[in-house]
């Protein structure tokens, strides 16, 4: 009798759990960071919003900075671009 290897079969579907694992632990971690830096402009916010020593011209700066990054319109075209929705085919 000839001595035969015995080749695994190959599964049907590949596992991608610990890439989807790495992908949100990099994901997580990039969120904490922003959010304590977030954390960090609104404790300095705060703080100037309490010190009278303050002069007008930062308060309006930091007003205008507000509103130009967070109350800004943004396009839903240019979110959906930087998202990725148009480079790959949308399926339903």
């Amino acid at each position: 009798m000839k001595n035969q290897y015995s080749i695994p079969m190959l599964p049907n579907i590949q596992n991608q759990q610990d890439r989807l694992a790495e992908i949100f632990r990099q994901r997580d971690n990039q969120i904490t960071q922003e959010s304590k830096v977030a954390f960090l402009k609104i404790q300095s916010w705060q703080f100037a919003m309490r010190t009278p020593e303050i002069g007008q011209s930062y308060l309006k700066e930091a007003a205008s900075m507000i509103k130009q990054s967070l109350l800004s319109f943004v396009p839903n075209t240019f979110i959906l671009s930087e998202e990725g929705y148009y480079i790959d085919q949308v399926e339903n």
